[in-house]
């Protein structure tokens, strides 16, 4: 069971500044590989304060030279607002400059918002993220390729900067659709999915759909590397587990008003944060999530681990305004008794490091 961190560098309103969120996320990102996480995940979007990371790989490209074993990843780039050549190529060289640490997370997006900023139809995402997936599947792999499609051709084309892994990094997925999760079981992809604040009912769902859609491409489940998305927290303070629940229900209000186009904002910037159709009660929360003392954390988790069985789970840290230097804390708890504690449980013992890459 691999443990990794998911920083989505929020800024909940203009008492932070953009740089203190980007310097926090940096902390966090070596405090996590201090702490003996497998991976730090960095998400991606624009023009608005839900997150401010407009790229992972140059986030993963600065923190190759700050970390030393953690592996750093893009959770997710997306891939219609990229050419995907230059996105090969900018892939390759944080390949390299994190000596073979980069798994690199894909996705097609889902904020019009965004798109319209890019010249990109939403509409359309869908058929160009899968034709980008196959240009970077053969840049990854192909000395030299071309490829005609619908919404991208090209010539003969040679990547200069060549990943050091091979035949490629680890390729994510993060999607819940059902045909986008059949080709990453058919082709070997691994696949990142989320309960959002669901329960562990809503884990056996995803669970038996998931075993589905393995099973009619002829494949096994377990055999797939399936990534977790998760909120949780532990403390015995009352009052950090509430205000990190609070700041994660206004992640998921802001990000489902940039995805179902009802967001509103009075300078073009900063979302308002509105109650949403789906929001849910902070108890709620806290009846679904892996929150409270470390021990109900650990029982929780394990239990979650046993109904989905993913193989890796990553939990977000920094969400909208939570305290900087109680995150920093918490990762450390992680590492120090949370993620240990968990592997007990299970049976398992805390995975090697990998020794560094090296160039064929």
């Amino acid at each position: 069971m691999e443990f990794g961190i998911f920083i989505l560098m929020q800024q909940r309103g203009y008492h932070q500044t953009s740089d203190e969120v980007l310097r926090g996320a940096v902390e966090q990102t070596v405090a996590a590989d201090q702490a003996g996480f497998d991976t730090a995940w960095y998400a991606e979007h624009h023009f608005s304060n839900y997150g401010l990371c407009p790229s992972p790989l140059m986030m993963i490209a600065h923190m190759a030279a700050l970390t030393k074993r953690i592996r750093l990843g893009s959770a997710v780039c997306v891939l219609p607002m990229y050419h995907p050549a230059r996105f090969l190529a900018e892939a390759g060289f944080c390949d390299v400059v994190s000596n073979g640490r980069l798994e690199l997370g894909v996705g097609s997006g889902y904020q019009k918002f965004e798109f319209d900023r890019f010249g990109v139809k939403i509409e359309e995402a869908p058929a160009i993220f899968h034709e980008y997936l196959d240009v970077l599947q053969l840049g990854l792999k192909e000395r030299a390729f071309s490829y005609e499609g619908q919404h991208i051709q090209m010539p003969l084309t040679s990547i200069s900067m060549r990943c050091l892994q091979k035949p490629t990094p680890p390729i994510w997925v993060a999607t819940g659709h059902p045909e986008t999760q059949a080709r990453c079981f058919r082709e070997g992809h691994n696949l990142f999915v989320t309960a959002l604040f669901g329960g562990e009912e809503r884990l056996r769902q995803m669970r038996e759909g998931l075993s589905g859609i393995a099973a009619k491409e002829g494949r096994n489940i377990d055999d797939a590397k399936i990534g977790f998305l998760r909120c949780a927290y532990a403390s015995d303070d009352a009052a950090e587990v509430t205000s990190y629940l609070e700041n994660a229900r206004y992640q998921r209000r802001i990000s489902e008003a940039l995805k179902y186009r009802r967001a509103h904002s009075d300078d073009g910037f900063l979302v308002k944060e509105e109650e949403g159709q789906n929001d849910l009660s902070l108890d709620q929360m806290r009846a679904n999530l892996p929150v409270g003392s470390v021990d109900q954390v650990v029982e929780r988790m394990v239990k979650e681990i046993r109904i989905l069985r993913p193989k890796h789970i990553a939990i977000q840290t920094q969400l909208g305004d939570f305290d900087h230097k109680t995150m920093l804390k918490q990762i450390e708890l992680w590492g120090s008794r949370i993620i240990p504690a968990i592997r007990k449980e299970l049976g398992e013992d805390a995975p090697a490091v990998a020794a560094p890459m090296a160039a064929e």
